[in-house]
């Protein structure tokens, strides 16, 4: 960022009165432009114990696998972002049955939320983001074609939780992948 959106003159980085972290500061104006984390929601849309997933037909990971999911808009509640991007990438109509997953990516500035959901008629097909959609059981689930650790995260709580009978909430971190060795 190198100027203020609010009178246009140059902005510097320092920290601000009371604050204890750099910002981008106009001093002009003394607007302090904040950067926060962008939020991800999405649902995980269930059918008789079947998962709508989604192939990605945009990067990053184009062709990978995923549970609908898009950043939050503004003026937009977390279920209606669940429910628009699912309506978006899958053109399927949920009912949002409970928050499910939260889970902080630090090292992306990101924060992916899952609610669990109802498929509300089995009329969908791909968005515009989506090269196909399609039900899979647990054991028919493209585990290796997963185009996030968030997404395999939330599978893997929701098939553990399923089997219980019991669903919670969970919640974490998850911390930058594994860094591969360098070839000699």
């Amino acid at each position: 960022m190198n100027f203020c959106s609010n009178c246009g003159n140059k902005i510097t980085l320092r920290i601000p009165k009371g604050e204890n972290v750099l910002r981008h500061v106009c001093d002009n104006c003394e607007t302090i432009h904040y950067k926060n984390p962008l939020m991800v929601l999405g649902a995980i849309p269930e059918w008789e114990g079947k998962i709508l997933l989604c192939k990605r037909a945009i990067e990053p990971r184009l062709g990978y696998w995923t549970l609908p999911a898009g950043f939050m808009e503004l003026g937009e509640s977390t279920e209606d972002a669940a429910r628009r991007e699912t309506l978006e990438e899958a053109n399927a109509r949920i009912e949002l049955t409970g928050l499910y997953t939260m889970l902080s990516i630090p090292h992306v500035n990101q924060v992916h939320i899952f609610y669990r959901a109802k498929l509300l008629d089995l009329d969908f097909g791909p968005g515009e983001e989506s090269l196909e959609v399609a039900l899979f059981s647990e054991d028919e689930i493209p585990w290796k074609d997963l185009s996030f650790r968030t997404v395999s995260l939330t599978l893997k709580h929701f098939f553990a939780d399923r089997a219980k009978g019991d669903f919670g909430v969970h919640s974490g971190d998850v911390g930058p992948p594994p860094q591969k060795p360098a070839k000699v």
